[in-house]
């Protein structure tokens, strides 16, 4: 099965911690992410949440998501119509709780992507390749695990563990 992505590269650099994503002084007051999405990367561009359109691709460099576990950082980027984040590494943490809850996880190099392109994202079972709109060129990423696409499929890992769990009633 393919699946693919398109939208528009919103640009960081390096070392977005999970702070940096959502402050944890937000979080004090809530956790709804409706509510939350508002400071989406505050302490970055104050200016991005209000910014941003659904479909929008974040984009950073090295280490994104380090820092805290929570998983909130991932939840509120999808409460933002964030669908990706391609960063040149991902914490193992932000990776994770990316995947649980649906967001796609991207590690490739985006040394060539700048804010405002167009990419286009083709996932397939055993390949993964980001096309820069622009210029055409092509970089292959690193492919997620068979069961990473099936727990993204079905929306995040939760509605992923209630469809095997209908299916073996």
């Amino acid at each position: 099965m393919t699946r693919h992505l398109e939208g528009r590269v919103r640009r960081f650099g390096d070392h977005i911690n999970t702070d940096y994503i959502i402050a944890s002084t937000r979080k004090r007051d809530t956790l709804d992410t409706a509510v939350l999405r508002r400071y989406l990367l505050e302490a970055v561009d104050p200016a991005f949440a209000e910014s941003v359109r659904p479909g929008d691709l974040i984009v950073a460099g090295r280490n994104f998501g380090g820092g805290s576990a929570m998983e909130i950082a991932a939840t509120v980027i999808l409460a933002a119509g964030i669908p990706a984040v391609l960063a040149e590494s991902i914490s193992r943490t932000f990776y994770r709780n990316a995947i649980n809850n649906g967001l796609v996880p991207i590690v490739c190099d985006t040394s060539e992507m700048r804010e405002g392109d167009r990419l286009s994202i083709q996932l397939t079972d055993r390949s993964l390749a980001v096309t820069l709109n622009e210029s055409g060129l092509v970089i292959e990423a690193q492919p997620l695990p068979a069961i990473m696409l099936e727990i993204l499929d079905a929306g995040g890992l939760v509605s992923y563990i209630r469809s095997r769990a209908t299916k073996s009633l």
